[in-house]
Parts: structure tokens; C-alpha cells; sequence
């Protein structure tokens, strides 16, 4: 604190007029005493954090006709007394008493002490500044500031992904003109190999043997094509490649705001690493030996990412904090059945059936062309005219079937149907994980989370509630069928 300024104090008549200068103070309190009393304070230095007041029990004041000039110096810490008296001539004014109240004790001890403790708090701040300058180790720095290798692993990590997205983009443009080119390719060899044949059965002195011949191995031709075609299926391996450019895509975003708005940890990086893995094995670039089952056995939904053990529940937890409660948790878990009862199950349905048509259209056009081909190779004997009506008519069927099923892209959507199911168990298994781990503190941001779920859904806070609120209710009903439930998902 600053010291207090010396005081003196010129007295004209009746009146008193206070001049500080630094020193001590002076206080006058009534103009009917003779005498003056001066109080001098001592400060010590700040950082002992003591104060030493004397003040004076007895204050007076000082009536006089003639001004009196007071003057105040100080030597060392205390007050030196010393009068100067000069006599003006003044003319008296006569003014009723004034008295200036003086501030009380307990008042004055009370600033003083505040001095004190803002001294002793600035000092600590500066102390802690200080400390977390000069010591490595401690808790704020190493909070505040990130390990330079993790963000150089992760930019790493955000280039791998960047390259793959551009190699899934440019392959998926790839197999897009494979299946355009194959489909218009192997539809005009069926076709004028059907065309070929026609011309030759209508020859009137016997089949044309060039025209057999040509048409036969056209057949053959395609044929074989066919059940190449059909083995990789394009249509399926473009979507594949469009699915994995997305995700792809997203895991870049994500880098990119654990960089930008947290500190980045090495476990950061491990997840980054397990995604892009993960990507890699569900969605591989190659055809040969890693390529996806077109057929399976069974339909499942996609799986792009990377599973880790289940999370214990802990019974002695909070169900409360972090932005969550009670009410939220039985709204996920209500919409948690609804994903699996209708959403996934509807898209696995779907996906069965899109596998079987597909099964049967990849099975038939082969089998079209095949038969179309012994037809041909079978004009020039005793059945010369069924052999040409197999010939020609096996041959349109299987171009017609072709097209089916590349050009309606039947395997396209098999792989749509399977990801959207892939969509879903990912969406029950985010919520599960987070509702099994009962400390709070460890989970996601309860409105956070619910936010990101409605949004996923296509739906409102309102409409999400809504939907929980009728699963609830449905599932009161035992032993009632539940009929026109409603779908979780608003967007597919």
C-alpha cells in the first residue's frame, strides 16, 4: 500500500482547509479545541505482511480569529512536530460548528488488512506463474501444452488418410467403367451372336457353318465373361469404394478436430491407427484374395470399425453428471430396441432378399449363354430348327437378364442394404458402451451425445423423446403384437 500523504491543514477563521503532503496525517475535529494532536503511521515492507498504526486517542481542534498556517515534516518513519504561525488578517465569519467525524478503529484495521491480503494473493499468483515457467513437471504445463510426436503422428496418420481417400475415389471411378463397359460390351456380343444365329437358321440351303461357328464362339465368349462379371460383381465393389471414401473422409475430419481443439494424446493415435485398419480390412483395394464375399452365407451387417472389449458395468457408479440422467439413459436404451427391431432387422431383411435375386440373376445369365452356345453348335443336325430357336432365344433372355442385374446395379444395392445395417449396429453399440460404463465421468457428454443421435437419426430432441416415449409404451403391451412401429431413422 501506498503511504498515507502528511496533511496540513490551513485554519481561515472558522474554516479548515486539509493539504495532504507525504508523511503523516493530521485530523481535526471540532473547532473549539486549542490544541492539535498528530497521528503518524509507519509502514513496513509488504512482504512481512505487518503493519505498525499508532493513532492518537485524543483529537482536537483549534479555534483562532487569524489563520494559523500549519505545517507537517517527517524523518525516518515518524513525524517530526513543528509549528509555523503567521498571522493574516482575516475578517471573522461567523459559522456554526462543524464537526468532522473521524473513521472508526475497526474501520481502518479493516483496509489495512484488505492491503494485506491482495499483497499475499498477487504474490501466490506470481509464485504459481513462475513455478509452472521454470518446472517442466508441472501439472498445468504438461496440460496445457501437447507432445510434440503425437501431432506429428497424427498429421502422419491424416496423410495416409487423405491418400486413401483419393485411392478409393479414383478405383471406384475405375470399377463404375468396368461395369458400364462389361454391361454394354457383353449385351453386344450376346446379341449379335442371337443375330448371327437367326440369319444362318433361315438360310434356305442349310445353315451357314461361318455363321454357326461365329455365333457359337460369341457365345462362349460371353459366357465367360459373364461369370467373371458376375463373380466380382461392379456395381457391389464401386458402392464398396464409395462407402470406404466416406468413412475415410469422416476419419480425416475427426483428426482434424482432435488436433484443432484439444490437446492430442498417444492414445489418440491409437485409435486413429485401429480406425484406419479397420477401414482397410472391410473395405481392401485388392480383387484377388482379399476381396469381399459377393455371395455369403449369411447376410451381417458391415463392419469398418475396430471392436474393443466390453465395458464393466460398475453398480456403485453415478447415473447422474456429465450431462446425463436417469430419464436420458432409459431414452437411449428405449431407442436402442427400436434400432434393433426395426431398423437393423428391416435392412437385414432387405439385404436377403437383394443377395437371392442377385444369386438367381448371376446364376441365369451364364446359363442363358451357355445353352445359347450348344443351340448354335447344334443347327447344322436332325434338330437343326429347336437348336436355332434355343439358340436365338437363350441368347435375348440372357442379354435381358444381364441387364437386370448389372444395370438395375442388383449388387449395389445388396452392399446399400448391408451398410445401412452396418449403420445401425454401429449406432447400438456407441449407445451400449456408453450406457454400460457407469462412471459418468468417463463417458460422452450425456446432451452432447443425444444431440449427435438425433441428428444421426434425422430427427429433433422432440421427435427423439417422442419415439422413446412409444417404444416404451409398446413395450408395456406384453403379449400384444406390435404393429406400424415406427422406424428409428428418418434420413434412409
Amino acid at each position: 500500500m501506498r503511504p498515507f500523504k502528511h496533511r496540513t491543514t490551513y485554519l481561515l477563521g472558522p474554516l479548515s482547509f486539509p493539504i495532504y503532503k507525504p508523511g503523516c496525517i493530521a485530523f481535526t475535529t471540532s473547532i473549539e479545541a486549542k490544541a492539535i494532536q498528530y497521528l503518524p503511521i509507519a509502514f513496513t515492507n509488504s512482504s512481512n505482511n505487518k503493519k505498525l498504526i499508532q493513532i492518537g486517542e485524543d483529537m482536537a481542534s483549534l479555534q483562532s480569529s487569524s489563520g494559523v498556517i500549519t505545517s507537517l515534516s517527517d524523518s525516518s518513519g515518524r513525524c517530526r512536530r513543528g509549528m509555523t504561525r503567521a498571522t493574516m488578517n482575516m475578517p471573522k465569519l461567523r459559522i456554526g460548528g462543524i464537526s468532522l467525524k473521524l473513521p472508526a478503529r475497526d474501520l481502518v484495521q479493516k483496509v489495512l488488512d484488505m492491503g494485506v491480503g491482495l499483497t499475499a494473493a498477487t504474490t501466490s499468483q506470481v509464485e504459481k506463474k513462475y513455478e509452472s515457467r521454470t518446472n517442466p513437471n508441472s501439472p498445468s504445463l504438461s496440460s496445457n501444452v501437447s507432445d510434440p510426436m503425437v501431432i506429428a503422428k497424427l498429421h502422419a496418420i491424416m496423410e495416409v488418410v487423405a491418400d486413401r481417400v483419393e485411392m478409393h475415389q479414383n478405383i471406384g471411378e475405375q470399377r463404375d467403367s468396368w461395369n458400364s463397359l462389361l454391361l454394354t460390351s457383353i449385351n453386344t456380343i450376346t446379341l449379335t451372336a442371337a443375330a448371327m444365329a437367326g440369319i444362318a437358321a433361315t438360310n434356305v440351303g442349310g445353315p451357314l457353318v461361318a455363321l454357326e461357328i461365329s455365333s457359337t464362339l460369341m457365345y462362349l465368349a460371353a459366357t465367360g465373361m459373364l461369370v467373371v462379371m458376375n463373380k466380382i460383381q461392379p456395381s457391389q465393389l464401386v458402392e464398396e469404394q464409395r462407402n470406404a471414401a466416406r468413412l475415410f473422409k469422416q476419419l480425416h475430419g475427426r483428426i482434424q478436430t482432435t488436433l484443432s481443439s484439444g490437446n492430442p494424446t498417444s492414445s489418440d493415435v491409437e485409435e486413429a491407427m485401429e480406425k484406419v485398419l479397420a477401414l482397410d480390412k472391410a473395405y481392401p483395394l485388392p480383387l484377388l484374395g482379399a476381396m469381399v464375399d459377393k455371395f455369403p452365407e449369411t447376410v451381417k451387417p458391415a463392419v469398418w470399425w475396430p471392436h474393443h472389449g466390453q465395458r464393466q458395468e460398475n453398480p456403485s457408479g453415478r447415473t447422474d453428471g456429465n450431462g446425463w440422467s436417469v430419464e436420458l439413459e432409459e431414452e437411449m436404451r428405449e431407442i436402442v430396441g427400436v434400432l434393433k427391431r426395426k431398423d437393423t432387422e428391416d435392412y437385414l431383411r432387405l439385404g436377403k432378399v437383394a443377395l437371392k435375386v442377385n444369386k438367381i440373376l448371376a446364376i441365369s445369365g451364364p446359363l442363358l449363354t451357355g445353352m445359347a452356345a450348344c443351340g448354335t453348335a447344334l443347327m447344322g443336325f436332325s434338330h437343326g430348327s429347336w437348336a436355332a430357336i434355343l439358340g436365338v432365344v437363350a441368347g435375348a433372355m440372357a442379354s435381358v437378364v444381364n441387364t437386370m442385374e448389372h444395370g438395375w446395379q442388383v449388387g449395389m444395392l445388396f452392399e446399400m442394404y448391408r451398410s445401412n445395417a452396418g449403420f445401425f449396429r454401429l449406432m447400438e453399440e456407441t449407445i451400449e458402451s456408453n450406457l454400460n460404463e457407469r462412471d459418468v465421468g468417463r463417458r460422452e457428454n450425456g446432451e452432447l451425445f443425444e444431440m449427435k443421435v438425433a441428428l444421426q437419426l434425422g430427427r429433433s430432441f422432440s421427435g427423439l423423446k417422442n419415439l422413446a416415449s412409444a417404444s416404451s409404451y409398446s413395450s408395456s403391451r406384453k403379449g400384444e403384437a406390435i404393429i406400424n412401429e415406427e422406424f428409428a431413422s428418418k434420413l434412409f
